[in-house]
Protein backbone atom coordinates (compact mmCIF):
# COMPACT_ATOMS: atom_id res chain seq x y z
CA UNK A 1 0.00 0.00 0.00
CA UNK A 2 2.80 2.40 0.91
CA UNK A 3 4.67 1.44 -2.27
CA UNK A 4 1.58 2.21 -4.38
CA UNK A 5 1.15 5.63 -2.78
CA UNK A 6 4.87 6.39 -3.20
CA UNK A 7 4.69 5.37 -6.87
CA UNK A 8 1.69 7.64 -7.52
CA UNK A 9 3.37 10.61 -5.79
CA UNK A 10 6.60 10.08 -7.74
CA UNK A 11 4.72 9.98 -11.06
CA UNK A 12 2.97 13.28 -10.30
CA UNK A 13 6.20 14.94 -9.15
CA UNK A 14 8.20 13.69 -12.15
CA UNK A 15 5.66 14.78 -14.76
CA UNK A 16 6.35 18.27 -16.16
CA UNK A 17 3.56 20.80 -15.89
CA UNK A 18 1.71 21.51 -19.11
CA UNK A 19 2.70 24.98 -20.41
CA UNK A 20 -0.91 25.88 -21.26
CA UNK A 21 -2.01 25.19 -17.69
CA UNK A 22 1.04 26.76 -16.03
CA UNK A 23 0.32 30.25 -17.37
CA UNK A 24 -3.35 31.22 -17.41
CA UNK A 25 -4.66 33.34 -20.25
CA UNK A 26 -5.33 36.94 -19.23
CA UNK A 27 -8.68 38.25 -20.36
CA UNK A 28 -8.05 41.69 -21.86
CA UNK A 29 -11.40 43.12 -20.78
CA UNK A 30 -11.29 42.25 -17.08
CA UNK A 31 -7.65 41.30 -16.37
CA UNK A 32 -8.62 38.22 -14.34
CA UNK A 33 -7.22 34.78 -15.15
CA UNK A 34 -9.54 32.81 -17.34
CA UNK A 35 -9.25 29.72 -19.56
CA UNK A 36 -5.86 28.75 -20.97
CA UNK A 37 -4.93 30.23 -24.34
CA UNK A 38 -4.66 26.84 -26.04
CA UNK A 39 -8.19 25.92 -24.93
CA UNK A 40 -9.61 29.15 -26.33
CA UNK A 41 -7.72 28.64 -29.59
CA UNK A 42 -9.09 25.11 -29.92
CA UNK A 43 -12.62 26.34 -29.26
CA UNK A 44 -12.44 29.06 -31.90
CA UNK A 45 -10.70 27.05 -34.64
CA UNK A 46 -11.50 23.37 -34.11
CA UNK A 47 -14.89 23.42 -32.41
CA UNK A 48 -17.39 21.09 -34.07
CA UNK A 49 -20.98 22.06 -34.48
CA UNK A 50 -23.71 19.52 -33.84
CA UNK A 51 -23.80 17.14 -36.77
CA UNK A 52 -27.52 16.51 -36.67
CA UNK A 53 -30.62 18.63 -36.62
CA UNK A 54 -33.53 18.39 -34.20
CA UNK A 55 -36.37 16.19 -35.37
CA UNK A 56 -39.97 17.21 -35.86
CA UNK A 57 -41.67 13.93 -34.86
CA UNK A 58 -40.78 11.48 -32.10
CA UNK A 59 -41.77 7.83 -32.31
CA UNK A 60 -42.84 6.58 -28.88
CA UNK A 61 -43.86 3.15 -27.68
CA UNK A 62 -46.50 2.78 -25.01
CA UNK A 63 -47.29 -0.27 -22.90
CA UNK A 64 -50.61 -0.77 -21.17
CA UNK A 65 -49.66 -2.99 -18.23
CA UNK A 66 -53.27 -4.10 -17.61
CA UNK A 67 -53.86 -5.51 -21.10
CA UNK A 68 -50.16 -6.20 -21.86
CA UNK A 69 -50.48 -4.48 -25.24
CA UNK A 70 -47.93 -2.17 -26.80
CA UNK A 71 -48.58 0.52 -29.35
CA UNK A 72 -46.17 2.69 -31.33
CA UNK A 73 -47.37 6.21 -31.97
CA UNK A 74 -46.07 9.45 -33.45
CA UNK A 75 -45.74 12.54 -31.28
CA UNK A 76 -45.12 15.77 -33.22
CA UNK A 77 -42.75 18.07 -31.35
CA UNK A 78 -44.69 20.65 -29.35
CA UNK A 79 -48.11 18.97 -29.75
CA UNK A 80 -49.78 16.90 -27.02
CA UNK A 81 -50.84 13.34 -27.88
CA UNK A 82 -53.04 10.94 -25.90
CA UNK A 83 -52.08 7.46 -24.77
CA UNK A 84 -54.68 5.96 -22.47
CA UNK A 85 -55.12 8.39 -19.57
CA UNK A 86 -51.80 10.10 -20.32
CA UNK A 87 -51.19 13.30 -22.24
CA UNK A 88 -47.67 13.24 -23.68
CA UNK A 89 -45.85 16.27 -25.09
CA UNK A 90 -42.45 15.96 -26.75
CA UNK A 91 -40.66 19.29 -26.54
CA UNK A 92 -37.44 18.28 -28.32
CA UNK A 93 -35.95 15.23 -30.02
CA UNK A 94 -32.71 14.46 -31.80
CA UNK A 95 -31.11 11.48 -33.48
CA UNK A 96 -27.36 11.15 -33.90
CA UNK A 97 -26.06 10.77 -37.46
CA UNK A 98 -24.94 7.32 -38.67
CA UNK A 99 -21.20 8.04 -38.32
CA UNK A 100 -21.55 8.56 -34.56
CA UNK A 101 -22.61 6.00 -31.93
CA UNK A 102 -26.37 5.48 -32.29
CA UNK A 103 -28.54 7.43 -29.87
CA UNK A 104 -31.99 8.96 -29.92
CA UNK A 105 -33.05 11.29 -27.14
CA UNK A 106 -36.12 13.38 -26.44
CA UNK A 107 -37.36 15.79 -23.79
CA UNK A 108 -40.80 14.55 -22.79
CA UNK A 109 -43.51 15.84 -20.43
CA UNK A 110 -46.32 13.55 -19.33
CA UNK A 111 -49.58 14.55 -17.65
CA UNK A 112 -51.90 12.03 -15.99
CA UNK A 113 -55.49 13.02 -16.75
CA UNK A 114 -57.81 12.34 -13.83
CA UNK A 115 -61.50 12.67 -13.23
CA UNK A 116 -63.21 14.12 -10.18
CA UNK A 117 -65.23 10.94 -9.52
CA UNK A 118 -68.25 12.12 -11.49
CA UNK A 119 -66.68 11.77 -14.94
CA UNK A 120 -65.54 15.39 -15.22
CA UNK A 121 -61.87 15.68 -16.11
CA UNK A 122 -59.66 17.66 -13.75
CA UNK A 123 -56.45 19.36 -14.73
CA UNK A 124 -53.79 16.73 -15.33
CA UNK A 125 -51.01 16.11 -12.85
CA UNK A 126 -47.47 16.25 -14.26
CA UNK A 127 -45.97 12.85 -13.51
CA UNK A 128 -42.87 13.07 -15.71
CA UNK A 129 -40.71 15.81 -17.17
CA UNK A 130 -37.26 14.95 -18.45
CA UNK A 131 -34.98 13.38 -21.03
CA UNK A 132 -35.59 9.89 -22.37
CA UNK A 133 -32.91 7.92 -24.21
CA UNK A 134 -33.65 5.13 -26.67
CA UNK A 135 -30.47 3.20 -25.85
CA UNK A 136 -31.26 2.98 -22.13
CA UNK A 137 -34.97 3.50 -21.40
CA UNK A 138 -34.56 2.66 -17.71
CA UNK A 139 -32.10 5.51 -17.18
CA UNK A 140 -34.89 8.06 -16.72
CA UNK A 141 -38.11 6.09 -16.88
CA UNK A 142 -41.73 7.09 -16.53
CA UNK A 143 -43.09 5.58 -13.33
CA UNK A 144 -46.81 4.92 -13.62
CA UNK A 145 -48.85 2.00 -12.25
CA UNK A 146 -50.71 1.36 -15.53
CA UNK A 147 -48.58 2.73 -18.40
CA UNK A 148 -44.99 2.69 -19.61
CA UNK A 149 -43.80 5.03 -22.35
CA UNK A 150 -40.38 5.23 -23.95
CA UNK A 151 -38.77 6.83 -27.00
CA UNK A 152 -37.97 4.71 -30.07
CA UNK A 153 -36.95 7.15 -32.82
CA UNK A 154 -36.82 10.77 -33.90
CA UNK A 155 -37.74 11.74 -37.46
CA UNK A 156 -37.47 14.96 -39.43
Amino acid sequence: MIRTAALIVSVFLAAPAAPALAQPFQNSTQGAPSMSGSLIASQSSGARALSSRPGSVAVLRGLDKVTARTRDFLAPVGEPVQFGALTITVDYCRRRPPEEPPEVFAFVQVLDRRTDGFGVEDEGERIFSGWMFASSPALNALEHPVYDVWVIDCRS
